[in-house]
């Protein structure tokens, strides 16, 4: 790399601070802040929500995929398609029924303020251990990188730069901010992932294809194993995939954020839509760079190339392979992608806990001037408060896509199952959700902590946990809620109140 490279990436940092400020506005009430004053078309929104969940964990996690194995992330691309659907059209329509500024208020309005706390508090908690580890994904190149050129810093410093950047502009800026800013990111990574593949064809021409081909590479399904512990195969990626995507687009506030700043519910729906295509044609670009880069390295393993980490071979690559300029355009691709996923998951963490959280617990109403001081300051508190796991996490030699998914996927299965139990129940009460929801995440922790720090093995595919959660929840949520009379049917607070009086 030359120090054009550098510049270019700090030219980079500095552009996306101004342009989010710029494009921002002086946001003033809650609604401003959080929603955007709900006047942000639906392309916008549609294209932040997969700059969103994309990060710098797609980036540079998702060419190792093909890199070693083949094509077949793309079955979960299929899945999440179906899973956003069901949510367009099953959920969305609940959360623009009230004018909610999050998703957990629809909680709070069916089971009372300890649920939507509860899912609220949750929400906080996986979301910045998700968070950290996307964090450490734009590190690690970060760091390859600064050291072939002699610079020599450890992750912390790399992390708390990133952080302070995108602090400044969410702090500021609010949700307007965040959704412009990531529309010109994932054009930026988007741009910098097929830069890739046309600077390795015009190296080696096409032949990579035809290669990839004859090595198998190309196989898109798995129908073999275990469909209950084998990640890879059809059936856990399409349907455990659907129900994964239904948890996370419709149950975590980091994508309903977005959708509730949509003009209208069917803007929103057709926002959420058009993501499942947009991410597919995105995974499927990102796994062509793998290939590619497969053929470039002479279908050499990561670790006789001298890496430590199986995630570095895109990085190693953006050193050696691209021309000056380049390096650094794709390099803050990677930087683009982390920041989107930060500024978001900032704005979110920052609405759930003024409104699901300090809200709920304060013993006066809350003003809308108090809940947005209260929101700003939080801003900054949880962009502090990313360093520690994104330090915790580094010491993990695993995939980092499917790190992030699991630490996600322990809670999604309790968040969503929440949702459908105070759907089709219409006799639970609160302390049976708080009750259900708590052993359902529990579940979950169990499986993820004996697969990845007891015993090595995968007993239940990641895929799986929205789903399994969901089970725990309306099974055994329902089976307390027999010790209601049947009179007691609920759908409000108020009733529950009144049927309590």
């Amino acid at each position: 790399m030359q120090i054009i490279d550098l510049l270019v990436i700090i030219a980079y940092l500095a552009a996306t601070a101004w342009l989010g400020l710029k494009l921002s506005g002086k946001q003033k009430d809650l609604q401003g802040y959080f929603l955007g004053g709900r006047n942000i078309p639906w392309w916008a929104v549609c294209l932040s929500v997969v700059a969103t969940e994309t990060s710098a964990l797609t980036v540079i996690g998702i060419p190792v995929m093909s890199y070693l194995g083949d094509i077949n992330y793309l079955q979960l691309g299929l899945g999440y398609i179906l899973g956003r659907v069901i949510v367009a059209f099953f959920m969305l329509p609940r959360y623009y029924d009230g004018e909610m500024l999050t998703a957990y208020a629809y909680l709070g309005k069916r089971f009372g303020t300890s649920t939507q706390t509860t899912a609220g508090v949750t929400f906080l908690f996986t979301r910045l251990l998700a968070d950290g580890i996307r964090v450490l994904a734009a590190a690690i190149p970060v760091k390859v990188i600064l050291d072939g050129l002699g610079i020599h810093t450890n992750y912390f410093v790399i992390i708390v730069v990133l952080s302070l950047v995108t602090i400044a502009y969410t702090f500021i800026g609010g949700i307007k901010a965040v959704v412009w800013v990531d529309v010109a990111q994932m054009c930026l990574y988007v741009v910098g992932g097929l830069l890739t593949i046309i600077v390795i064809t015009a190296t080696f021409g096409g032949g990579w294809v035809a290669d990839a081909a004859e090595a198998g590479k190309l196989n898109m399904f798995i129908f073999e194993g275990n469909p209950i512990s084998a990640p890879d195969s059809f059936i856990p990626s399409l349907l455990g995939g659907a129900v994964f995507a239904m948890a996370s687009h419709g149950s975590d506030q980091l994508v309903v954020q977005r959708l509730l700043s949509c003009r209208s519910k069917i803007e929103a729906q057709k926002a959420l839509i058009v993501s499942g295509v947009v991410v597919f044609v995105q995974f499927a670009i990102f796994l062509a760079v793998g290939l590619a880069l497969w053929a470039y390295y002479d279908r050499a393993l990561p670790a006789d190339l001298g890496l430590s980490r199986d995630d570095e071979i895109f990085p190693l690559f953006i050193i050696e392979g691209l021309p000056p300029g380049i390096s650094g355009l794709l390099l803050a691709g990677i930087l683009a992608a982390a920041m989107s996923t930060l500024s978001s998951s900032l704005s979110a963490l920052s609405s759930s806990t003024v409104n699901d959280v300090y809200a709920r617990l304060k013993k006066t109403p809350m003003t809308d001037a108090e809940g947005f001081k209260v929101g700003r300051w939080a801003t900054i508190g949880w962009g502090i408060a990313f360093i520690l796991p994104a330090t915790v996490f580094q010491s993990d030699e695993g995939n980092i896509v499917i790190l992030a998914l699991g630490v996600a996927g322990i809670t999604y299965g309790g968040l969503l199952g929440a949702f459908v139990f105070g759907i089709i129940n219409k006799r639970a009460t609160a302390v049976d959700a708080n009750i259900t929801f708590a052993l359902a995440v529990a579940v979950n922790a169990f499986f993820f902590v004996m697969e990845k720090y007891v015993t090595g093995e995968v007993w239940v595919a990641w895929q799986w946990y929205p789903l399994l959660g969901v089970i725990v929840m309306v099974v055994l949520g329902g089976l307390l809620s027999l010790r209601h009379p049947k009179a007691a049917n609920r759908n409000t607070v108020a009733e529950v109140e009144g049927s309590n009086r």
